[in-house]
């Protein structure tokens, strides 16, 4: 019997996806577990498995957004009947709106050229849920606007535009940016990733945050790095100063509950395992995968598992469950040479560790000064869910963690 191959929902507030391609044609035959096409949320793009094995009977869905729970392809027997799907509905007027197709876009969608057309009082407005939401909060009439998405649809851009005053911009042609010219301004469409981005740091920067700052001997922790360097067998991968990081917040967030939270508005979340987020530059901009249950693994798999998931963004194949769940942050800089930075949050986590380079510098001791390796952590906090006191106790614990390693083992 033939079966039918819906949207999927990826994570918690996901309500639709945009379809990239297709990796099998119709008439192709699939496998169950096998990669059956590419989507991209807000999050990421990830490839899905087929949930059945068959003949991919047909393609309902060729490409672009579809909500969650829609058709989007037939699976079954070679031959067999394919059942009538039912097309979309269309868009329907501002107030009474089904949803249609969710923010964010991807490049192509942002960058798609359109005639831009005005929707008119009382027509039936074409326009993202993420559009709906921000014009909903902003105040701003949908059916006034200049649609700039696909067949003039009104994206998040074009309110955000109009909250501005700003008059609609013709966006860059498919396929890349518009030759750039001598004087001329060069006008870069957002892709998904920097336009979550941007929705999450825009949210972040309304907490009331504070920050605090230490500076860890990293002296044994280097040793420690040394000696695991020495035992790592030929084709694991080796342990940084990151890992090490890691194992040393994962055992501080154990025994300091209140930081390893999640803010809920009208509650805090105190989660029993350390869910640590590596923050990860990627050319799209920032992601970050997390490591699940990081206090249950040694600094070795700790390794592993940040080779895995670092190489995995960089190649823009993490998959959803790689985003979800973190219950901190650890974004580190000292690659660049960055001595000292503020991170911002990441919300709803309570907070996140911005981390320095590890640079010598003079510590007085009995005999006068010595060069030791010292490494800055600074701890930005959520004051709605954390305080002061919890913040700085958490963060001496990391700061003898890394000290003494011995103590975080």
């Amino acid at each position: 019997m033939a079966s039918e191959v819906k949207l999927p929902r990826l994570g918690q507030g996901m309500e639709s996806g945009t379809i990239v391609k297709w990796l099998k044609a119709e008439g192709d035959r699939v496998e169950k577990g096998e990669p059956l096409y590419e989507l991209d949320t807000d999050k990421v793009t990830q490839e899905v498995e087929a949930e059945a094995s068959g003949v991919l009977l047909k393609i309902a869905v060729a490409e672009g957004e579809a909500d969650v729970g829609t058709t989007i392809a037939v699976i079954g027997e070679q031959g067999e009947e394919v059942p009538d799907i039912a097309a979309p509905a269309p868009a329907a007027p501002e107030e009474a709106a089904a949803p249609t197709p969710a923010e964010p876009q991807t490049v192509a969608e942002v960058a798609a050229p359109s005639q831009p057309h005005g929707n008119g009082a009382g027509a039936r407005v074409k326009a993202s849920p993420l559009a709906r939401r921000i014009a909903r909060e902003r105040g701003i009439e949908l059916g006034s606007l200049k649609g700039t998405g696909p067949e003039g649809r009104v994206v998040a851009e074009d309110v955000e535009r109009a909250a501005a005053g700003a008059p609609s911009v013709p966006t860059a042609p498919v396929g890349g940016q518009t030759p750039a010219v001598a004087g001329t301004v060069e006008r870069v469409p957002l892709t998904s990733v920097r336009r979550t981005i941007a929705r999450r740091l825009t949210e972040a920067w309304q907490a009331p945050a504070f920050q605090i700052a230490m500076s860890a001997d990293m002296t044994r922790a280097k040793q420690l790095h040394d000696r695991l360097a020495q035992q790592a067998k030929e084709g694991e991968p080796r342990a940084t100063v990151t890992d090490i990081l890691t194992k040393a917040c994962a055992a501080a967030l154990i025994r300091h509950r209140p930081v390893n939270a999640l803010w809920a508005e009208d509650a805090i979340e105190l989660h029993p395992s350390a869910n640590v987020g590596i923050a990860v530059a990627i050319e799209a901009g920032l992601v970050v995968p997390v490591i699940h249950q990081a206090e249950r693994k040694t600094i070795a798999e700790l390794a592993a598992a940040r080779t895995d998931i670092v190489t995995r963004a960089r190649e823009n194949k993490l998959r959803q469950q790689d985003l979800d769940g973190g219950t901190f942050t650890i974004s580190n800089l000292g690659m660049y040479g960055v001595e000292q930075f503020v991170a911002v949050l990441n919300p709803p986590q309570a907070a996140i560790l911005a981390v320095g380079a590890i640079e010598p510098k003079a510590v007085p001791t009995d005999s006068g000064f010595e060069a030791r390796p010292l490494m800055t952590l600074t701890l930005t906090c959520d004051h709605r869910a954390l305080d002061g006191a919890t913040a700085a106790d958490f963060l001496r614990t990391v700061k003898a963690f890394l000290e003494e390693p011995g103590l975080m083992l």
